[in-house]
């Protein structure tokens, strides 16, 4: 089979690498049909990883079951499925409490698309072998377009889970969100579906802010001078002077999401912080734990998350186009 590997700054090839084979009776074998890049595969590309290459890339993407082993009674062959991005037993303390990235059966951070916590292959690959089926594989409500939902691995799952259960406890709450790419944008869709009384988006891209537009949010290319009053502030641009803006737009007792990756160190106006009474999350998700919810969410129809998918590109075409800077490119198997 052919797995896409990251070989350099902006360069990626395809390379040849054995057929995964099962393993014990838990496991399955799974074809991508939809993969998406996220905020981490894109840090990677531009070289702010710190990893050396070369490795197989991606963590995103709705799959078909291809093989399943005797003791796999949640999906079978021929099933569409979501494979989240981190590897997870389901039976652990941890994921019984829903730590699922924390998973203790597997070394840490054990995930696809990087070798940190073991070498376990990317999604940007012809097949995947998945350890723990039952646990980790997540089907596909009919109905949903397996494009759309390509991120439901990883940044849509995360979306919801940076807003959803925020909004449950203040509904009608205004949301700010600060980002750069498809995270912030789902956040858009998502908060207003559930009920926001106002979204902002900030972003200097022209063109993401007129897709937030079109999720329902008011947009701005700056913080500055966004006032101070939101309830919820997502920020998911990695760099920390926009997470310390974000912070400081709060209400009194509000809560700050930080999804962005922050590869570079910063300073954050803690005293500002501590005057507002602000809760500040800085998380992996925990992302197979919220992949139902997120799924019954696309399934009612109240959002839109195609609105997000900039591209659709062949599969074979991968080499070329994952380099290429697209918000949200989703590359295509019509025969897996």
């Amino acid at each position: 089979m052919r797995e896409l590997t990251y070989v350099a700054r902006r360069a990626v090839e395809w390379r040849e690498a054995p057929d995964p084979k099962l393993r014990s009776d838990r496991e399955a074998i799974v074809a991508p049909v939809a993969a998406a890049p996220c905020d981490v595969d894109s840090a990677i590309l531009a070289g702010h990883g710190f990893i050396d290459p070369p490795f197989a890339l991606g963590h995103e993407c709705v799959a078909r079951v291809v093989e399943t082993g005797d003791a796999v009674t949640a999906v079978a062959p021929g099933d569409l499925v979501v494979v989240p991005w981190s590897i997870n037993c389901g039976t652990c303390d941890r994921c019984r409490a829903g730590l699922t990235a924390h998973c203790a059966t597997v070394p840490y951070m054990a995930m696809y698309g990087a070798p940190i916590g073991g070498d376990w292959g990317g999604l940007f690959s012809d097949l995947v072998r998945v350890p723990y089926a039952d646990a980790m594989l997540v089907p596909l409500p009919t109905g949903l377009d397996p494009v759309a939902m390509a991120s439901a691995s990883d940044n849509w799952s995360l979306s919801w889970r940076l807003v959803a259960p925020h909004l449950k406890s203040r509904p009608g709450a205004r949301v700010l969100v600060v980002a750069r790419g498809s995270i912030g944008l789902y956040v858009c869709d998502i908060a207003r579906a559930l009920g926001a009384a106002e979204v902002l988006y900030v972003d200097p891209d022209p063109e993401h802010r007129a897709i937030a537009r079109g999720c329902g949010a008011s947009t701005a290319e700056a913080l500055e001078p966004v006032p101070q009053g939101f309830d919820i502030a997502v920020e998911a641009t990695g760099r920390v002077d926009q997470l310390a803006l974000a912070v400081k737009r709060l209400a009194p007792e509000g809560v700050c999401e930080s999804a962005g990756n922050h590869f570079r160190p910063g300073e954050l106006p803690l005293l500002d912080m501590y005057l507002t009474g602000v809760t500040l999350r800085v998380a992996r998700d925990n992302v197979r734990a919220h992949i139902p919810d997120a799924l019954a969410l696309a399934a009612s129809g109240k959002v839109a998350p195609e609105k997000v998918v900039s591209h659709v590109i062949d599969w074979d075409d991968l080499p070329t186009a994952l380099p290429e800077k697209h918000l949200k490119p989703v590359f295509v198997r019509p025969d897996a």
